[in-house]
């Protein structure tokens, strides 16, 4: 134990001055652990006897002391604890036996019963049943004169009640404990009353004593093990802070640690190294011999302030700050000295630190190299962390240029051929691109960034790209091989100063990417050997990176280029909607996502949009085979629902096919809106699949998001979609979107869809161009991390002078009818050139109808870029295309049709099926 200065009156563990005194021979040597002399006795005089206790450790007492005050406590509160719960217990005695005897007196009949001819045939039975059903000990019933209708023990009726009834004559309550006929009892005794308020008898109820004590009893024993635990408790507590206090004193006496102290005091003056302690202020406490010859200390220097005993600077901070530090290095007064330093409340102590210095002036010469090694050391893990960031490989040149300037050299060029930068492999012998280039300064005459370089063969770099290992060049002045490059260029560049390279090839296995060259300027020593290994190793990190960013060039190219030839290049020609659309790539790769416009038959037109879990060739990939099932399946002019149900059937057959080509169960994971809008109804069907919900802009400028049943993604099957009809106002704006504009790792979809509202509706009544590109500018986040792919349609209606229809009887004579009355609304539309075929079409499609199909049967005509014929009829049989034999004298009508008209088709409803056919307009 030392004591620490700061105190009036503590004296310093250093000698002040001189020689230290010689200590006594008995104090130097001699000296058992317990302060015996080598005889191994104690002396027989001058000791005062010790007491029992004295014997005893301070711990020991303390905690003796401690059991001792526990247990009285423990007693006291046992016996507090007793006494409380007998009185608790009498008076609950009290309350029951009042409550329960005022609750017979006022019973019903009891006033009755009390002038009956024997009170106690019925009394009897009615108390004994009450008193075990309410816990008392009895219930008496008696006349004014104290006579007893009842009692627990029979051969007591009739007899004079024991105890005091006058103040219940006089119509109050009396509770008393008293010796009864059943012993030692509180009872209590209350008034019957008439209707007057006359007393006419009398009812005790009580409990004995034998009761009242059983119940403090019972509870005895809880209180005892209660007290018990407590006991164990403080008896633990107070065992654990003995220990403590036995651990901080070690088991030792006054004695005992004097001795100590003197031996501390012996040992702390006579090491060689250096030891301070500084308070938690910065005010030096105590500094040994040795710190007091190492850093050349005032005499007065304990007590005083760090900062103010004339250190350098660095290491008067050390020791103020109290911060740790290993073997740190400090250069005082021609002495590198290495310093310890570590705080002292680490384990509970005083607050401060301690310091030990060791001279280590034979390590001078080797830490500069030693400095230099963790320089290059701390360089590479940089270089390990702060290269390849991204997967850009312009960006990751720059990283590995930044990098090494001006930690090692002053000037870094990196080269990379042409493919490279494409995501492709090297051709050794075409040109490199100078794709970074880093400086301490911007004017070198070295060849510009983006430059196109051809290294000629006598070179260093053309001869590391040669060789594949890196080259040096110490002297450029004196390297013909290098000034062959360009002999004015290589004149400038030492003109200006720089006199030292080193070429090292960028490789990634066998594949030779390009070449980096570190230039040195300012340092007038040219690279070594050490160095050379040095850029090596750095030039190898970074290959790494740059050959993964040129791979994931090649693929992001790749999957770009699929993804755009899959998706629409120009949108189909149609009359039912104004359409507009974006679509954005996300930075971090390729996605699935696809929409798409299909002119259906009857004018109608279908739009989708698509989404493909994940990113990259597979994802495009997917995405293109939906796009091209969606086609096939649009063709056969499906409704919403059904059309989804076979996507869901097509993604389910990619998973299968993949699960058995990988061994594993990938699931591609889709999601779809299909909606259909009919220009003549003005009604929107749609269905989707795991897909966000559209979002309607209505010609006001309101903008929801309809109720459309969100069907599960597809691929999952098992559940059935469902649609939702949609009427859309002429001048409604649909808005179609994939989760990658209301979706990102800062907003879940709730808010993104609210925070789309908010767009939409800024976007006001503009066109569908404007609105996308108010939306975009509102919602598009500066690096996407998903695809966005948004499509808005604005509704049009097809004019009711460009539709007719007729309701056609189940006759064949009816077949003329229609001929005429197509032939008069063509003639009004001045497409009389066409009635010929349009007469044949229609001639040919009712008179099926008719043989064929079910009533009701309608013919709609209508002009939009095409004309338009359609038959409805309620059967679900479609006619078939086929060759008629010349025998046959049917079945070349449809024949005819497929001829004369441009396309025609079928396509089912819910209540029978139309048989259509298009015509060009002239």
């Amino acid at each position: 134990m030392v004591r620490l200065s700061g105190r009036s009156g503590a004296r310093s563990l250093r000698r002040r001055s001189g020689p230290r005194p010689h200590r006594a021979p008995d104090r130097a040597r001699g000296l058992r652990g317990g302060g015996i002399p080598d005889g191994g006795r104690p002396p027989k005089h001058g000791r005062r006897p010790r007491s029992p206790l004295s014997r005893i450790s301070v711990a020991g007492q303390v905690f003796l002391f401690q059991v001792f005050i526990v247990m009285l406590l423990v007693v006291a509160a046992v016996v507090a604890l007793v006494l409380q719960v007998r009185h608790d217990s009498t008076n609950e005695a009290r309350n029951r036996s009042v409550a329960v005897a005022q609750a017979f007196a006022n019973a019903p009949g009891t006033v009755e019963t009390l002038s009956a001819p024997d009170p106690s045939a019925v009394f009897q039975p009615q108390a004994e049943a009450a008193r075990v059903t309410t816990g008392v000990d009895f219930i008496v019933v008696m006349n004014t004169d104290g006579i007893r209708y009842s009692h627990p023990k029979p051969d007591r009726i009739g007899k004079q009640f024991v105890g005091t009834i006058e103040p219940a004559l006089r119509g109050e309550v009396v509770t008393e404990e008293i010796v009864g006929t059943i012993g030692p009892l509180v009872q209590a005794v209350v008034p019957v009353k008439d209707s007057d308020g006359k007393v006419v008898g009398l009812v005790s109820a009580g409990i004995t004593t034998a009761t009242v004590g059983g119940t403090a009893d019972q509870q005895l024993p809880l209180l005892l093990s209660a007290a018990a635990v407590a006991l164990a408790l403080a008896t633990g507590g107070t065992a654990l802070v003995s220990r403590r206090l036995l651990r901080q004193t070690h088991g030792l006496g006054p004695h005992e640690m004097t001795r100590m102290y003197e031996h501390h005091d012996a040992v702390l003056h006579a090491v060689r190294e250096g030891v301070i302690i500084v308070g938690d202020e910065g005010r030096l406490l105590l500094a040994n011999d040795e710190a007091h010859r190492l850093l050349d200390l005032p005499a007065d220097a304990e007590g005083r302030q760090v900062a103010d005993l004339g250190l350098t600077a660095d290491t008067a901070e050390l020791l103020a700050s109290g911060r740790v530090a290993t073997d740190e290095v400090h250069l005082i007064k021609e002495r590198l000295l290495a310093v310890n330093q570590r705080p002292t409340n680490l384990r509970g102590g005083p607050s401060g630190s301690v310091a030990t210095l060791r001279d280590s002036t034979e390590l001078r010469a080797l830490s500069g190299r030693a400095e230099t090694a963790r320089e290059r050391l701390s360089m590479l893990y940089d270089a390990g962390v702060g290269i390849g960031t991204s997967l850009d490989v312009t960006r990751t040149a720059g990283e590995l240029a930044d990098l090494a300037v001006p930690r090692f050299a002053d000037f870094v060029t990196v080269d990379l051929f042409g493919a490279v930068l494409n995501g492709g492999q090297a051709d050794t012998v075409s040109p490199l691109h100078r794709t970074a280039f880093s400086g301490i300064r911007e004017d070198a005459p070295l060849y510009p960034l983006g430059k196109e370089i051809a290294f000629v063969e006598t070179s260093p770099q053309a001869r590391a790209l040669e060789a594949g290992r890196p080259v040096l060049e110490p002297r450029l002045a004196q390297a013909p091989g290098w000034q062959a490059q360009d002999l004015e260029r290589s004149a400038q560049v030492v003109e200006y100063g720089i006199h030292s390279l080193i070429a090292v090839p960028l490789r990634a296995g066998a594949l030779v990417l390009g070449v980096v060259s570190f230039w040195r300027s300012e340092k007038p020593q040219p690279f070594d050997a050490e160095e050379l290994e040095l850029a090596e190793e750095l030039v190898a990190r970074a290959a790494v990176s740059i050959d993964n960013a040129r791979r994931y060039t090649r693929e992001h190219s790749m999957a770009v280029t699929l993804q755009r030839s899959l998706l629409p290049r120009s949108l189909p020609e149609q009359n039912a909607l104004e359409i507009a659309y974006r679509y954005l790539p996300a930075q971090a790769g390729v996605g699935g996502d696809w929409f798409d416009v299909l002119p259906l038959s009857g004018a109608r037109v279908a739009l989708v949009v698509g989404d493909v879990v994940g990113h990259g060739l597979h994802a495009a990939a997917t995405m293109g085979r939906l796009r091209t099932a969606v086609h096939n399946f649009s063709a056969l002019d499906l409704p919403p629902e059904e059309l989804l149900a076979l996507l869901d059937e097509l993604v389910a057959r990619i998973d299968q096919d993949e699960a058995a080509e990988t061994a594993s169960a990938p699931v591609t994971g889709a999601t779809c809106l299909y909606a259909v809008y009919d220009p003549v109804s003005g009604r929107c069907t749609v269905a989707r699949a795991g897909h966000p919900p559209p979002a309607v802009i209505h010609p006001d400028g309101r903008v929801e998001f309809p109720d459309v049943p969100a069907g599960p993604p597809l691929g999952l099957g098992g559940l059935p979609f469902e649609t939702a009809e949609l009427d859309l106002a002429e001048g409604s704006r649909l808005v179609l979107y994939t989760d990658g504009l209301v979706e990102d790792r800062e907003h879940d979809i709730d808010e993104g869809l609210e925070l789309l509202r908010e767009a939409l509706a800024r976007a006001g009544g503009g066109s569908p161009e404007a609105t996308c590109r108010a939306v975009l500018d509102a919602r598009l986040p500066d690096r996407p991390g998903d695809d966005i792919a948004l499509l808005v349609a604005r509704t049009r209606a097809l004019p009711a002078d460009r539709v007719a229809e007729w309701e056609v009887p189940s006759d064949p004579a009816e077949v003329a009818k229609v001929r005429a009355e197509v032939t008069r609304r063509l003639a009004d539309w001045d497409l009389e050139e066409l009635g010929f075929t349009t007469e044949l079409i229609l001639s040919e499609l009712v008179t099926n109808a008719i043989r064929y199909g079910g009533e009701p049967i309608r013919v709609r005509v209508m002009r939009d870029r095409t004309l338009i014929c359609e038959v409805f009829d309620s059967s679900n049989t479609s006619p078939h295309l086929r060759y008629a034999a010349m025998t046959d004298e049917g079945g070349r009508g449809l024949f005819l049709v497929a001829q004369v008209a441009e396309r025609w088709g079928t396509r089912y409803t819910s209540e029978g099926k139309v048989i259509w056919a298009e015509q060009p307009l002239p």
